[in-house]
């Protein structure tokens, strides 16, 4: 099948034209700077190279009217098209095709994730109106979290609070945290039980997956919470935010923007928020860097052990994403912080660079460490196939 992803987020829109069965992508692009001067569109296509159309995109709807244009000229008809959904709060346990009512229901949790649902709802809305003869399929991030056990995703608050505002642990990234239990089994033959899956990036987050059921994540009701990522604190005292109002005088909206936008490596390295940057400002004796660095890789093996402890166990670990499928150094980190586990890398090994899953590990190593490139696009279109095909 062929299956067209689309990743709307507040300013953005990304996409991808691939085919289920194959996996060949056929085009894939993103148009940036949606409702902003200068935007365009960067576009990819199979045979013919990159391209970047700078054209005038005052919305979503204008944006995804381009893609269809640019789409025309390739030559795979689009069959169905999957959406991912940051957040699907408590109406999506799965993946769901969409309807009148099940587009109401993306809108409704989006305070959860306002710059990211709204955007999506428009566009899936502007999908159906443009294409009503296609089906189009709803692919929530939170999905894959949702049956983790209550012991991990409920809150130690007031039930009727709790009840009433839906607060829970509800994850992130689960679209890749699905696909890296899915490919780790595969690969591992089915000898992997307890796995730990990395997912590094700008944004990160750990999962715990035992036998594919997710026992716990690091990220919570949203996605600051966790570890220390690009731009994000991750898990600080939640009293924080009371003292910054009280004694520093902050707005919770600037507060918000602090931690969300201000926060995490960029804040520490004092130099950015690209782990790149980080570590090349380590290298050459920046403290700072060196800080952030160390930081982000202690919080990695903090919340590493506590994934571990939700299994009772791991056998398995799985580095992906931008940092973990690329930052030769990172992973080293991590593993280092893992020592007294039994984590042992071969240093041969993690140096090496591919496209395709693979052992990092030594052979004598307590923890199997690999190195999975996510593809949460296949991820997606492979829901599309099962519940349209």
């Amino acid at each position: 099948m062929n299956v067209l992803v689309v990743n709307a987020g507040s300013s953005s829109l990304k996409y991808q034209l691939l085919n289920t069965q194959s996996g060949e992508v056929f085009a894939k692009g993103n148009c940036e700077r949606i409702g902003i001067d200068g935007s365009f569109i960067g576009h990819e296509e199979k045979g013919a190279g990159k391209s970047t159309l700078e054209v005038a995109l005052p919305d979503h709807r204008t944006a995804i009217k381009h893609v269809f244009e640019i789409l025309e000229t390739v030559d795979a008809p689009i069959e169905g098209i999957g959406h991912r959904v940051v957040q699907g709060g408590w109406y999506f346990p799965e993946s769901a095709v969409v309807t009148d009512e099940t587009l109401a229901q993306v809108r409704e949790v989006a305070p959860l994730a306002p710059l990211h649902n709204y955007a999506e709802a428009d566009v899936i809305e502007i999908c159906r109106d443009m294409f009503p003869e296609l089906g189009n399929v709803i692919v929530p991030d939170t999905a894959f979290h949702y049956n983790m056990p209550e012991r991990a995703w409920r809150y130690a608050l007031p039930r009727d609070v709790v009840e009433k505002h839906h607060v829970r642990k509800y994850g992130a990234h689960g679209t890749s945290h699905r696909f890296i239990w899915r490919t780790v089994n595969e690969f591992m033959e089915g000898k992997a039980h307890k796995l730990v899956s990395c997912h590094l990036g700008s944004g990160a987050s750990l999962c715990a997956i035992e036998d594919g059921r997710c026992m716990d994540t690091t990220m919570g009701l949203t996605p600051l919470d966790g570890l220390v990522m690009g731009t994000r604190c991750g898990t600080l005292d939640p009293a924080t935010v009371f003292y910054l109002s009280r004694v520093g005088g902050y707005s919770i909206d600037e507060i918000d923007t602090m931690m969300n936008k201000q926060s995490g490596l960029l804040a520490v390295s004092g130099v950015s928020s690209d782990s790149r940057d980080v570590l090349a400002g380590a290298s050459k004796g920046d403290e700072n860097c060196e800080m952030a660095a160390e930081m982000f890789s202690y919080r990695a093996g903090q919340l590493f052990a506590e994934m571990a402890a939700s299994m009772g166990g791991v056998d398995t670990m799985a580095f992906t994403a931008g940092i973990g499928e690329n930052s030769v150094e990172m992973r080293r980190r991590v593993a280092d912080k893992l020592a007294w586990l039994g984590v042992e890398l071969d240093p041969e090994l993690n140096a090496v660079r591919s496209d395709d899953p693979r052992v990092i590990s030594t052979p004598n190593s307590k923890i199997t460490c690999l190195v999975v490139p996510t593809n949460e696009e296949l991820m997606i279109a492979l829901d599309v196939e099962a519940l349209l095909g």
